[in-house]
C-alpha cells in the first residue's frame, strides 16, 4: 500500500481554503487551528506562530458563523437611537456620537449597526432582535423616561451601556457628561455678565439630559441669592424650530429678560433667529449661552457661546465599558462622568 502523504498541492487543493487544509499545513490539528482561529488562549506561542503562518500562506477566512457557534459572539454590536430617523441625521449631536463610537470601534473586531426606535413597537422589536442573540452588546441614546429597552434588555442579560445617566436613577453601566455642572457654569457666566433676568429654554423633561441642564440652571440661580420665576422657563424638545418657538414663548412672558442660557446648540440657533424677529440685538440686548460645541455654534451669527462637551472621551468610554461587559471583566453597573468647559464666543 502506498504511503498517505499530507503534502498540499495547488491541484488538490479546494478553492476555498478549509481549516484542514491549514492543520496539515501548519504541522497540528484541526482543534489547535480552531482554538487559535476563535483567540482561545489555551495554544503555545509555536503553535499559533505556524497557524497564522498557514492562514495566512493560504488566505484562509474564518467561517464567521461556525466561529459564533463556538464562541457565542456574533461580534456586532448596536448603538440604538430612541428619536425619529428626521432628527437621527440633523442634529449634529447624534452625528458626533455615531461617529465617535465607529472610531472606537475601528481597532477591534467589532461591527457597529445603528438602529432608531421610534415607538414602543419598534423598540420590542429591537429587544427581540437583541435577546435573539444578533449582538454582543447594546450602547442606548437619547432615552426618554417611557422607554422600555433599558429594562428589557438589563432583565435578558444583554450587556448594555446607556448614553446618559438613567431617568429613574437604576444601577446600569452609563457614560455622561456632567450636565448639571456645565449649565451651572453657563448661568454662572451670564449670571457674572452683570445679567439681571437670566432665563433658559429646556431640553424635553422627559430625558435626563433637559432635566440636569435645568437643574444647573436652578442652582445657579438660587446661588445668587435669586428666585426661580417660572415667568423666565420655557421648555423645549432638542431642535432649532423648537428653540425658535420657545423663545418666541419666552420674550412673550418675560418681556424684560437680558440672557438666557438653551440647552442645546441648535435650540440656541432657533433662539437667535427669534431674538432677531423681535429685534433684540445679541448679545447687546440679550446674552445667549448654549450647550454642546457643535459645528453650528462657530457658524451662526453672532458665534455662539456655550458649553462643550468632550464627544471623544465619551464615546471612548462607552465602547470600553461595553466591550468589558461583553469579555465578562466588569461589573454591570460601571458609570463614568465626563467634565464639561465653558467655550466663550461672541453671544455671550
Amino acid at each position: 500500500m502506498a504511503p498517505v502523504t499530507t503534502e498540499l498541492t495547488s491541484g488538490a487543493r479546494s478553492a476555498t481554503p478549509t481549516l484542514d487544509e491549514v492543520a496539515v499545513l501548519a504541522g497540528v490539528s484541526r482543534a489547535t487551528v480552531s482554538r487559535v482561529v476563535n483567540e482561545s488562549p489555551k495554544v503555545s506561542p509555536e503553535a499559533r506562530e505556524a497557524v497564522q503562518a498557514a492562514i495566512a500562506q493560504l488566505h484562509y477566512v474564518p467561517n464567521r458563523m461556525a466561529r459564533s457557534l463556538v464562541t457565542r459572539r456574533t461580534d456586532t454590536v448596536a448603538l440604538v437611537l430612541s428619536e425619529p430617523n428626521t432628527q437621527v441625521f440633523s442634529d449634529p449631536f447624534f452625528a458626533s456620537i455615531v461617529h465617535g463610537v465607529s472610531a472606537a470601534l475601528a481597532d477591534t473586531e467589532l461591527t457597529l449597526v445603528l438602529l432608531t426606535a421610534r415607538d414602543a413597537r419598534e423598540q420590542q422589536k429591537i429587544a427581540r432582535f437583541a435577546r435573539q442573540g444578533h449582538v454582543d452588546g447594546v450602547v442606548l441614546m437619547s432615552l426618554h423616561s417611557e422607554d422600555l429597552l433599558p429594562d428589557v434588555l438589563s432583565g435578558a442579560g444583554v450587556p448594555l451601556v446607556l448614553c446618559g445617566r438613567p431617568y429613574d436613577g437604576r444601577s446600569v453601566a452609563y457614560v455622561d457628561a456632567d450636565n448639571v455642572g456645565g449649565a451651572r457654569v453657563a448661568t454662572e457666566h451670564l449670571l457674572g455678565l452683570g445679567r439681571r433676568r437670566v432665563a433658559t429654554l429646556t431640553g424635553p423633561t422627559d430625558m435626563i439630559a433637559g432635566v440636569d441642564r435645568y437643574l444647573g440652571w436652578q442652582r445657579a440661580t438660587e446661588d445668587a441669592g435669586r428666585a426661580v420665576d417660572p415667568s423666565l422657563v420655557a421648555h423645549g424638545d432638542f431642535t432649532e424650530a423648537g428653540g425658535e418657538a420657545a423663545m418666541a414663548r419666552l420674550l412673550a412672558q418675560a418681556p424684560d429678560l437680558d440672557a438666557v442660557f438653551v440647552a442645546s446648540d441648535p435650540m440656541a440657533v432657533g433662539a437667535l433667529r427669534a431674538l432677531r424677529a423681535a429685534g433684540r440685538r445679541v448679545p447687546e440686548d440679550v446674552a445667549v449661552v448654549g450647550f454642546d460645541d457643535a459645528a453650528v455654534a462657530t457658524t451662526c451669527d453672532p458665534p455662539l457661546t456655550t458649553v462643550a462637551q468632550p464627544l471623544d472621551l465619551m464615546t471612548g468610554e462607552l465602547v470600553e465599558l461595553l466591550r468589558r461587559q461583553i469579555e465578562g471583566v466588569a461589573a454591570p453597573a460601571e458609570t463614568r462622568t465626563c467634565p464639561t468647559r465653558l467655550v466663550r464666543r461672541a453671544s455671550a
